[in-house]
């Protein structure tokens, strides 16, 4: 499994803190900042209302536009990564200029202005600076304040609230470029891990293949040598070439196989990455448990865990899924089961499709038993119990370190 699989495109987790891709990006981005303009309201009240003059009304439509035309630049572009500090200096000193001139020449209704000032400085500024920005331009506003009201009054109102919401857009914009970082953080441990096993690949081929070539070229060259006067040598040189390429072949699908077998840990990995970048809160263990049953048992339980969460992902409209591992005796023996429980739609497992058929009989193949059904209270709940081949268990539940279930209703019945 992976992002793209279990994603939809724009999907909101996978925009956060990321340039704007799409149209749909793009309207909800505006829509989210749009909302925040609230703060205008007073100076466009002012100037449809108010009798300033036609030169003067149009002088404030003017500036009121080209202030919020900076600030809409600030915020949209550089929230997540400043690419040309001299925008970004030239539209807050204009920001600022306009906000003193227009609130000095319009009155109190237009202090609001420096809100935007401050938030602009706490989403853009860096935080040493911002850290005493925020309450610079406070002050700004109180000095320009106090012709009309109190300083009670002003703190009471818009001062407090300037601060309060300035500060805090600091930490929206820290959690932001944090966010950032930490994807490119998970793309360089991907791109690391991806050329640790591409390195791994080549020391095996070369430890299974270099010996079986080198000494096939050697026994191939003493054949041909051998082959004029003495055929009977040479044939058992070929004899044993044949042998040693059998013995590479078998090599080599045994590591091939051991490539691809499935299981837990790698599973558990990709389950939690899975259910993230759906937007599905995920309760997955952080490890596979400590017993567990023989290879084809394991890889069984893999198999299983990746099908239900597919599944949840693809079709059940689940927004939590939870996974969990069970050690218990049975009359039949000591077991280990897993359970994937969702909160989706629900839904019953009478049609049962390909995706399955095919998994129970995996699961049956190694002695063991699938049930689908209804979860506890709603959603969807898959369980796999296979038999362990250790008697020594730990207690009932101690394989619950992380709880979980989650499958997703008719859409495991319905799995390709």
């Amino acid at each position: 499994m992976n992002d793209t699989d279990c994603a939809e495109p724009g999907h909101p987790l996978k925009s956060f803190g990321r340039p704007v891709a799409d149209r749909r990006q793009l309207l909800t981005k505006s829509l989210w900042i749009g909302i925040w303009l609230v703060f205008l309201a007073s100076p466009v009240q002012d100037l449809l209302r108010a009798d300033h003059g036609d030169a003067a009304t149009v002088s404030g439509w003017v500036g009121l536009v080209a202030f919020v035309f900076c600030y809409l630049t600030l915020v949209f572009r550089y929230t997540s990564k400043v690419f040309d500090w001299r925008v970004v200096h030239v539209s807050f000193g204009a920001m600022l200029a306009l906000a003193v001139a227009l609130s000095f020449a319009f009155g109190t209704a237009w202090l609001g202005l420096f809100v935007y000032v401050a938030v602009s400085a706490g989403a853009v500024l860096p935080l040493r600076h911002a850290m005493w920005v925020i309450p610079a331009v406070t002050g700004v506003m109180i000095l320009i304040g106090l012709r009309t009201d109190s300083v009670a009054d002003l703190l009471g109102s818009l001062a407090v609230l300037t601060v309060l919401v300035g500060f805090a857009m600091t930490g929206v914009r820290e959690l932001v470029r944090t966010t950032v970082e930490l994807r490119q953080a998970r793309a360089t441990v991907a791109q690391l891990a991806a050329n640790e096993e591409r390195l791994r690949l080549a020391r095996d081929l070369h430890d299974l293949l270099g010996h079986s070539l080198s000494l096939i070229t050697l026994k191939s060259e003493l054949a041909g040598r051998m082959l004029p006067a003495h055929p009977d040598k040479a044939a058992q040189q070929v004899a044993d070439i044949e042998q040693v390429s059998r013995q590479a072949l078998v090599d080599v699908r045994e590591a091939v196989s051991g490539y691809r077998r499935r299981t837990l840990t790698g599973e558990l990995a990709g389950a939690r990455t899975a259910l993230t970048a759906a937007g599905v809160e995920a309760d997955v263990p952080l490890e596979a448990p400590a017993v567990l049953p023989a290879e084809e048992g394991e890889t069984a339980l893999a198999w299983a865990l990746r099908e239900a969460v597919t599944n949840v992902v693809r079709h059940s409209g689940a927004r939590r899924c939870t996974v969990a591992f069970t050690s218990r005796h049975t009359l039949d023996g000591p077991v280990i089961e897993l359970s994937v429980e969702d909160d989706g739609r629900g839904g019953t497992a009478a049609a049962q499709g390909n995706g399955l058929t095919g998994l129970t009989e995996r699961v049956e193949a190694v002695g063991g038993i699938l049930d689908v059904g209804p979860g506890a209270r709603r959603g969807f709940r898959l369980t796999a119990r296979v038999p362990l081949e250790s008697l020594e268990l730990p207690d009932e539940g101690a394989g619950d370190g992380t709880g979980g279930s989650a499958s997703g209703s008719s859409a495991l019945g319905s799995s390709a």
